[in-house]
Formats: structure tokens, C-alpha cells, sequence
């Protein structure tokens, strides 16, 4: 929570403000019980009429001022909670981006949907209501016992060790009731991971009709979820009733208690009708303290999971350059190896070097490795051995930036914004609309763009479900080429591509980019028969390299994929 409370420091002085301003109105509120004392054992009897309308009055003025101060420092309180909360949820989102892929795997992307959503939300739930029933409460029960102290002692003695019980019950229940939310909490990462998983994949459940099946995968972990918040919420909703209960059986030992006392004439009317107001007073903010506990432990469960985020350690710092370095080629590997589990290498001894401006292929069957490949020439994970090179240096002595800045890539399965077409190749970089264009011809994407009602600012829709795959890859690929990048990575890009297009596209990028390098990943031999080195995976090893013709006379497995494909060797 420590870090959390952080996020207080710079609303401090409202904080401060607030407080005092809630002060003000509990103290108003604990004057109105001695005021109506005063009416009845002073005034009532005296038959002191003006006295009566003066401290009425009086009790009217304090009536109106303690409900001014409330909803100012409650007003305050949702400025300071709903800022607070957005300092922490940009915090949170920024340093999600700054995250490894290791640690988002960890994480998961549900987790980390539901810490920017849930899990905030909680927080500002917890902070607001602590802030306005945090003060005043606590005030409204410690200054009514005091002045039940100076009225009646041994009805507030009464009234002390009912609260005591009340307090000790609530502190049991929420102790309880934490990491019972902590739970609950997880059980929604795992809804929230269904729901992305269908929303993505619609047309996948539809074709295979699938939706019974995802409809009771979901139902299952909707029930998880209830079930898992039952659980937390039957162990706090003891609270209240157990308050309740307690106050009540109270109330009822200070009416006794009290009337004993009138009766022998050791209190007066008017102190006992003030004692009771105390009590309904300490009971209101009691049971207040009660419901803010619950919103209390939502929100420290939630803090606990949000810190994990905020304090990750950076797993992926920027090592010294020392020697590290190889003058000439461009992109390599030396003996690279990789494992995603720790268990089994994922890829293992990769090495070869490839000049820039030269092009690289990568071929091999679903799981040989090669997006493990290429996520290791990003830094997106940090192999477990060997050295990964980009630009003739060790991609761990590169700073982030600088590192990426090299890049231009498209991955399988990436998603286009709900925005205009602009906007989905420019993303976000605020590039020139000739440079958008000049991107969108090269990737034979302007074809279909200028006959789009609006061209360029044609609006999609998301995950740009009106437009076609292969238009969606030249879109894609147009986004990768716009920023003029040093390497080209283009995994599977084509794949949704006829053999015309694909052709037309790689020639493109050789005429309109020629000192790029290229990294093409494919299952097409026709995609890589012009790249100046092409990798053969298999299993995760590398099992050949070269050219076309020298992966011909060499390779088993190159030869006979051009066969199938090609029709031959040529």
C-alpha cells in the first residue's frame, strides 16, 4: 500500500482542507445533543420560551453548517479520489508498456485488462469513501463517548465496551474478507480472458459453431467468479448484521441502564435523551465504518495487485557496450539459444550473420521457432545464451528505444484501430499523409484505399472487420514501411495474400526501399527464393542456410517443400 498512498502526497493540502473541513461538521453534529439537553432539563422546565427558539435556532444554524461542511468535503473527496485514480490508472498503463514480454506473460493480458479496470476502480472506491466517512466517523465515535463520559459514566461505560466489540468483530471480518477479494479478483482476470478470446475470435466460433461450447466456458467462469465473490462477500456481509446486533443489544442495556438512573433520580430526562443521541450518533458511524470496510478490503486487495505491476523490476536493463561488438553485419546470432518454460529449448544454437541492406528468409513448420526467432532479434525476450546481434552490437547493450527505432515489423494476427485508415498506418506517429501514401502504394494497399468512401480517412470498424484479410495485411504492412524503417520483419504478411499481390509486394519493397534489410518469415518458397540467406528450422534448431540454389543441392526438406510448391527446382 505504500506505494499507493504515493499518490496521495500531491493532494495533500486538499486532503488537509477536507479534514478539517469534515472536523468542523462532526463537531457541529456533537453540540446538537447538548443543546437539546439544555432545552429539555433547562428551558422546558423554566418555561423559558425564547430560550427554547434561541437554542432551537442555534440547533438549526449547526444543523445546516454541519450539512454544508459534509457535502463540501465530500465534493472535495471525489475531486481528490478520481484524480488520484487517474495519476495511478496512466501510471499503471505506462508502465505496462514498459513491461518485457516475459513479464506480460506472467501477468497475462486479462490480468493486466482487469488491474486497469477492476482493480482502479476498487481503489478510488476505497479512497473516496475513506475520505469521506474515514474522518468523520471515527470523530462522531470518539467524541460521543467522550462526552457521554462528562454526562452519564456508567452508560458510557456500557456504550464503550459495546463499540469495542463492534470494532473487534469488523476488524475479524475484514481479515477474513482480503485475500478472500484477492481471489475473487483472480477469478475475474480469467473471465476477462475468455471474453477478449471470444470478442477476438468471432468469426472462428461461428464457423466452427462453437457458440454452445464458448457459452458454457464462459458460464463456468462467470460462476467461478460468483462464486469466488460469494465467498468473499458472505464473510463481509457479516458485518453489518453483526453490527447490527451489537448496537442494538446496546441500545437496549443503556435504555435499561438509563431509566434505573432517571428513576433514582442520578440522570436527567434531558442528559438520557442526549445520551440516546449520542447512541444513534456512535451507531451510524459505526455501521458507516462497517460498509467502509468492505470497500477497504475490495480496495487492498486491488492496491496489492496493482503494486505487483508498478513495482516489477526492470528485467531487461541495457548492459554496458564493452567489446561487445561486430563490425559489418547488420542483424546475427552466435550461438543463440532460447526456452519459453525453462524445460525445453524453444530454440537452440541459432547462428548466421546477414549484411545490411541483404535479405533474410526464414522457413520452417508451424512451432520450428521462428517468431522466437525474430521476438529475439527485438528484445523481446533475452536469450538464455549466446549473443543476439542488431547492427553490430549485442542487442543488450542497445537502449529500448534506439533498439526498436531500427524496426519496422508485422506480426501474425495484429489488430487494427477503430479509426481511419490514416490513423491506423500513421499509428499514432504523426506521420505526413504523402508519407502514409507512399507507404499504402508500396504495400499494395492504395489499390483498394482510394476506392474506400473518404480514402485515407475512411473510418474502420474494429479490428478492421470491413475490410478483407489480405486487405487488412497490406494495411499492416504499409503501418510497418511508413516510418522509412533500417530491417523490415514480415512475418507471414503475405500469407493472406494471393501469389500475384505477394510477388508484387516484395518487388515493391526492393525498388522502393533499397537499403532496408528484410527479414521475411514464410511458408512460401516463392516469398524467400530471392532473400541472400535463408534459414531452414526445424524443432527449434537450425538445420541449413543459404540461397535458393545452394538450399536446393543441400537441403531434403528445402527441396522438397519448392518441389510441392513450385513445381519444381527452379
Amino acid at each position: 500500500m505504500k506505494t499507493i498512498l504515493g499518490y496521495l502526497r500531491p493532494h495533500a493540502p486538499r486532503v488537509a482542507v477536507g479534514v478539517t473541513v469534515k472536523f468542523t461538521a462532526a463537531v457541529l453534529e456533537l453540540l446538537l445533543p447538548l443543546l437539546l439537553a439544555h432545552i429539555i432539563d433547562g428551558c422546558v422546565p423554566a418555561q423559558d420560551l425564547p430560550g427554547v427558539f434561541q437554542a432551537g435556532g442555534l440547533m438549526l444554524a449547526m444543523a445546516f453548517g454541519a450539512a454544508f461542511c459534509n457535502i463540501t468535503a465530500n465534493r472535495m473527496a471525489a475531486w481528490v479520489s478520481m484524480d488520484m485514480t487517474r495519476q495511478l490508472r496512466r501510471d499503471l498503463y505506462e508502465r505496462t508498456l514498459l513491461l518485457s514480454q516475459a513479464q506480460l506473460d506472467r501477468f497475462t493480458v486479462s490480468s493486466i485488462v482487469s488491474r486497469l479496470t477492476n482493480d482502479t476502480y476498487n481503489v478510488h472506491q476505497m479512497f473516496d469513501k475513506i475520505q469521506r466517512g474515514g474522518i468523520r466517523a471515527p470523530m462522531l465515535v470518539l467524541g460521543g463517548l467522550t462526552l457521554t463520559f462528562f454526562q452519564a459514566p456508567p452508560l458510557a461505560l456500557v456504550q464503550l465496551a459495546v463499540c469495542s466489540a463492534t470494532f473487534f468483530a469488523i476488524w475479524l471480518v475484514t481479515r477474513q474478507g482480503i485475500p478472500r477479494y484477492t481471489r475473487a479478483q483472480e477469478s475475474v482476470d480469467t473471465m476477462v480472458r475468455i471474453l477478449r478470446e471470444n470478442a477476438a475470435g468471432v468469426r472462428v466460433v461461428k464457423a466452427l459453431a462453437c457458440q454452445e461450447r464458448e457459452r458454457d466456458r464462459f458460464a463456468a467462469a462467470s460462476r467461478a467468479s460468483r462464486e469466488a465473490e460469494e465467498a468473499a462477500g458472505g464473510i463481509m456481509a457479516a458485518a453489518n448484521p453483526l453490527s447490527d446486533f451489537l448496537l442494538n443489544l446496546g441500545l437496549v442495556l443503556v435504555v435499561l441502564a438509563g431509566a434505573l438512573l432517571v428513576d433514582r433520580g442520578r440522570l436527567a430526562s434531558g442528559q438520557i435523551v442526549a445520551f440516546l443521541s449520542y447512541f444513534a450518533l456512535i451507531q451510524t458511524a459505526t455501521l458507516g465504518l462497517a460498509k467502509l470496510f468492505v470497500k477497504y478490503s475490495k480496495g487492498v486487495a486491488s492496491a496489492r495487485r496493482i503494486e505487483e505491476v508498478l513495482l516489477a523490476p526492470e528485467d531487461q536493463k541495457v548492459r554496458p557496450v564493452g567489446g561487445g561488438s561486430l563490425p559489418g553485419p547488420e542483424l546475427g546470432m552466435e550461438n543463440a539459444s532460447f526456452s519459453y518454460l525453462g524445460v525445453e529449448k524453444d530454440l537452440d544454437g541459432a547462428s548466421f550473420l546477414l549484411k545490411k541492406g541483404q535479405s533474410l528468409g526464414i522457413l520452417g513448420p508451424t512451432g520450428a521457432g521462428k517468431t522466437t526467432l525474430v521476438s529475439l532479434l527485438l528484445r523481446l525476450y533475452d536469450a538464455d545464451g549466446g549473443v543476439v546481434w542488431v547492427g553490430g552490437r549485442d542487442v543488450a547493450t542497445l537502449g529500448r528505444e534506439a533498439l526498436r527505432g531500427r524496426f519496422g515489423a508485422v506480426f501474425q494476427n495484429e489488430a487494427l484501430l477503430n479509426d481511419s485508415v490514416y490513423e491506423n498506418i500513421s499509428f499514432l506517429r504523426d506521420l505526413s499523409r504523402e508519407a502514409v501514401t507512399a507507404a499504402a502504394r508500396t504495400a499494395q494497399a492504395w489499390e483498394f484505399i482510394e476506392k474506400l468512401p473518404g480514402g485515407l480517412d475512411a473510418r474502420l470498424d474494429i479490428r478492421g472487420a470491413n475490410l478483407s484479410g489480405g486487405q487488412r495485411q497490406r494495411l499492416l504492412i504499409a503501418r510497418a514501411l511508413a516510418a522509412r524503417p533500417g530491417i523490415l520483419i514480415l512475418d507471414s504478411a503475405d500469407s493472406a495474400l494471393d501469389y500475384r499481390t505477394a510477388a508484387a509486394l516484395h518487388a515493391a519493397v526492393r525498388r522502393d526501399f533499397p537499403g532496408v534489410t528484410l527479414v521475411v518469415i514464410s511458408e512460401r518458397v516463392a516469398s524467400l527464393r530471392e532473400a541472400d540467406r535463408i534459414l531452414v528450422l526445424e524443432e527449434g534448431r537450425l538445420t541449413a542456410q543459404g540461397t535458393h540454389e545452394e538450399l536446393l543441392e543441400t537441403c531434403g526438406r528445402y527441396r522438397r517443400m519448392a518441389e510441392l510448391q513450385m513445381g519444381g527446382l527452379k
